[in-house]
């Protein structure tokens, strides 16, 4: 543990904030609720770091034991500002750079740590000075998946030009988003040209004359594990089970699957859906429900069906996520570019990497370094974009 300088609170006095280095397998009761509530006060929300979900990560996708839960306390039992795992990284790219990063797994699919909003400058200026402490920590604090000049973005921004240095985006990527006042049918009416809707409407014709077709969604209480077993069925079945990238090719993630579901679901975060033909799905989707946003996780569907759009189909019915009060927007967590969903959802979420410089003089060094041969690089790339929406090529 580590405690840093005092700073003032709101009501005059002061308090030492704590960094400490937590193991996610051992928290005390204590701890536990901390993460738990800072979940609810986070100026931006990410399930992907709520315990409920990340803890599970750290436990079954992190084998060789390389992340570091941070958690920063004001004092010793005050209330946790902010959580984020980090990891020391020997290569950055192709460069052999050690550096201080975000730490992720392929289906960790939003970087942000989870901060107390109004407390997001300070969140990174502690971090960014235990990292400058930390004897393991050189060069930079990379941080993958911000979202562009949300809260976090703009504090890191802040507080690295208050150090003396820069927050570079290295890297930025857009994707589908889910975010209007309009009606699931207007919304529909007007993402989808006329043509394909009368297309989709025969598709749900012809698939309705192949049997009793139905849409079920997950309800509070309802024994969730039936709902678990047939997706990592459904998802295994097609191209992903085939290349060994399903959830259920691998032991540890279908057992991080399993926890992670059931994790949402005891939350109260869980919205999982399926388009059912006699009772059997042909399509299914989890969707991670954190006020005031949503992250669509994971899709699965029939490949024997694909002539009647079960996908697609689900999505139409998946709209009726802009009818709830709660829930603003809802990020597709897709590839840029996704064929489906981007036909689907008409708005974008930026999100971008971020390197901040550590403040040691061969830190900043290297960060200059480094950072002129990506500008280098780009020139001699002649790349057309701006270099904010390139991707670094080291």
């Amino acid at each position: 543990m580590t405690v840093h300088p005092a700073f003032p609170t709101s009501a005059g006095e002061v308090s030492p904030l704590t960094v400490r280095i937590v193991d996610p397998l051992a928290l005390s009761p204590d701890l536990a609720a901390a993460w738990d509530r800072l979940a609810g006060e986070a100026s931006e929300p990410n399930p992907f770091a709520e315990r409920w979900c990340l803890q599970s990560a750290l436990h079954l996708l992190d084998p060789e034991r390389r992340a570091r839960l941070v958690m920063v306390r004001d004092g010793s039992d005050g209330p946790v500002i902010g959580v984020m795992p980090v990891a020391s990284a020997r290569h950055y790219g192709r460069l052999p750079l050690r550096h201080v990063t975000g730490w992720a797994h392929p289906n960790h699919f939003h970087g942000a740590p989870l901060v107390r909003a109004g407390f997001e400058s300070l969140f990174w200026s502690i971090l960014l000075g235990w990292c400058d402490a930390a004897p393991w920590a050189h060069t930079l604090l990379h941080v993958p998946r911000l979202t562009e000049n949300g809260p976090l973005h703009r504090a890191l921004v802040d507080v690295a030009r208050v150090r003396g240095g820069e927050a570079n985006v290295v890297h930025r990527e857009e994707r589908a988003l889910l975010e209007s006042p309009l009606s699931p049918d207007d919304y529909w009416d007007g993402a989808v040209r006329a043509k394909k809707r009368k297309e989709l409407r025969r598709q749900a014709n012809r698939l309705a004359e192949q049997g009793a077709v139905g849409f079920r969604r997950w309800q509070a209480g309802e024994e969730i594990d039936p709902w678990i077993d047939a997706f990592l069925t459904l998802e295994a079945r097609g191209w992903k089970g085939r290349a060994g990238s399903a959830l259920a090719s691998h032991g540890e993630t279908e057992a991080w699957f399993r926890a992670v579901l059931t994790g949402a679901a005891n939350a109260g975060k869980l919205d999982m859906r399926a388009l059912d033909l006699d009772g059997r799905p042909l399509a299914m989707l989890v969707n991670f429900l954190c006020p005031p946003g949503g992250f669509s996780f994971k899709t699965a569907f029939d490949e024997h069906y694909a002539r009647f759009s079960p996908g697609v189909l689900l999505q139409q019915a998946n709209l009726d996520l802009l009818d709830d009060p709660k829930v603003a927007w809802v990020d597709s967590c897709a590839a840029p570019g996704h064929p489906m969903i981007d036909s689907v959802w008409r708005e974008r979420r930026a999100l971008v990497w971020v390197n901040a410089p550590l403040s040691a003089p061969a830190d900043r060094l290297r960060f200059a370094m480094l950072d002129k041969a990506e500008r280098l690089w780009r020139r001699w790339k002649g790349a057309a974009a701006p270099a904010n929406e390139v991707e670094s090529p080291l």
